[in-house]
């Protein structure tokens, strides 16, 4: 089975009925936006023996999650002509991944943020080691964490901290020097619930 079928099998056959799903950057939802931007973004999959999964770091220069860990993407534009289309358009732009290079296997669960998103990951399997070019303007840098690393519960750290007078609880996953929170990281435990991955 390849990875884009094992991949595709547990998103939409091997999900848990009784998963926990994260919906949105807060419990309270009175605190959420009422109209949301609709946005999309690319959880791209390395198809190699021990899958990986691509990410960036927001530049520090940028008005929004300066940075901050990110699967490449952002808003729905009117030419987009769904989720898919916007995730990989924003992935070619931001960090020159071609739209042909990526298998499409599916969208995960949509999650909703505090700046006002409900954002939809789409799931795509790429070939290992492509050269990877960040736009300057919005990405730092891009790495490759291992699937099964991001996916184990047991990387997935719970913790709060005090917003607009109340606690607010986010999870957040260390890789080496890379710090992935709040939305990026609830997408992956939201995955890591959904996928069971056993490797």
């Amino acid at each position: 089975m390849t990875l884009v079928e094992r991949l595709r099998h547990a998103l939409t056959a091997g999900s848990s009925v009784d998963a926990v799903l994260l919906t949105g950057d807060h419990v309270d939802h009175d605190l959420l936006p009422t109209v949301l931007t609709q946005a999309a973004v690319l959880v791209p999959v390395t198809d190699r023996a021990a899958p990986g999964v691509i990410l960036t770091r927001r530049t520090d220069t940028m008005t929004r999650h300066a940075g901050q860990v990110a699967f490449p993407g952002g808003r729905i534009d009117p030419g987009d002509a769904d989720p898919v289309a916007a995730a990989l358009r924003e992935a070619e732009e931001e960090i020159a991944l071609p739209r042909a290079a990526v298998r499409i296997v599916g969208e995960a669960d949509r999650y909703r943020t505090i700046t006002g998103f409900e954002v939809t990951p789409v799931i795509g399997v790429v070939p290992p080691d492509l050269v990877l070019t960040p736009n300057p303007a919005e990405v730092a840098a891009v790495f490759e964490v291992p699937l099964d690393f991001l996916l184990d519960s047991g990387n997935h750290i719970e913790t709060s901290v005090e917003w607009q007078g109340r606690n607010r609880h986010y999870y957040e996953i260390l890789w080496g020097e890379h710090r992935i929170w709040g939305a990026t990281a609830a997408m992956i435990v939201n995955l890591s619930r959904r996928l069971r991955w056993n490797g």
